[in-house]
């Protein structure tokens, strides 16, 4: 039987590094005492439903407390909450679902143009690699989830195609049908300026190349890179050339390109983008 509550679930952090634990924690509203609260996994249901959800190891007898705590996680995973009280026991309505993104999967979300941030008036193709027969895009845009392309899923290679869509932070990944969930893209799109940096993670020891662009053609220009806020570098150049990438390596990253426009400076400024940097593990 399901009660007139309703579940709130919060996870914490949202982005993961390797092996990092998770915090949920589940609020019921409106608030009252004598809740025992469950934990489930959300799973890709193989039908045209969303997912199916799957009790927690510890979380079949439900938890006294509202907060629940996940070790050692390595994969992108959606999570659910309810809470139940009373003999016969009443239950509140299931949350909605919440993820947590890892970014590195065995199923993976190819992105092209392989990049973070895209111009809006670009088309942007993306698609799923891996061995399952079924799979479909997920979007995470403005609070609310979503099928990319208004499909469910999709049985052939070809991708779903977002054109000429205005983003500011998307999350998109990958669901296959046997159950599994790719790594997390984040995607933007803005009309003038764009950093171009890798979707995926770079792998220690690998070369790293980061460019500045405009919409436009651009003339010759003043341009800076951006490390966490920090100028790491200024001139000329385009491109931002790191021949053997490391950890410390890893951050947030922008430009700004400074012209002289008929004797007028114009300023443009990317928005930032997370480079993630990979051990290379034997």
């Amino acid at each position: 039987k399901s009660d007139s509550a309703l579940s709130v679930l919060t996870v914490s952090p949202s982005w993961l590094s390797p092996g990092a634990s998770v915090t949920l924690k589940c609020h019921v509203k409106p608030p009252s005492a004598g809740w025992r609260f469950y934990w489930y996994k959300a799973v890709p249901h193989p039908s045209d439903k969303l997912y199916r959800y799957e009790l927690l190891p510890d979380s079949s007898e439900g938890t006294e407390q509202e907060v629940f705590t996940i070790h050692g996680q390595k994969n992108t995973t959606g999570y659910v909450c309810r809470a139940g009280r009373g003999d016969p026991q009443f239950y509140s309505e299931y949350s909605q679902p919440k993820f947590t993104w890892y970014m590195d999967s065995s199923v993976s979300l190819r992105v092209s143009p392989n990049r973070s941030q895209h111009f809006t008036y670009e088309s942007i193709s993306l698609s799923c690699e891996t061995n399952s027969d079924k799979w479909r895009v997920r979007q995470f845009y403005k609070n609310s989830y979503s099928n990319c392309d208004n499909y469910s899923w999709r049985t052939d290679t070809s991708p779903c195609i977002i054109s000429r869509t205005v983003y500011n932070g998307a999350v998109f990944w990958c669901e296959s049908g046997s159950g599994e969930l790719s790594s997390a893209v984040n995607i933007s799109t803005h009309d003038d300026i764009i950093l171009e940096s890798p979707v995926h993670p770079v792998t220690e020891g690998q070369p790293l190349i980061l460019s500045c662009r405009l919409w436009t053609d651009a003339i010759l220009a003043d341009v800076s890179f951006y490390k966490n806020g920090k100028v790491i570098q200024n001139g000329t150049s385009e491109q931002l050339s790191i021949s053997a990438v490391s950890k410390s390596d890893e951050g947030f990253y922008k430009c700004e390109r400074k012209e002289v426009l008929s004797r007028r400076v114009q300023v443009w400024m990317s928005s930032e983008s997370w480079v993630s940097v990979k051990c290379e593990c034997t």
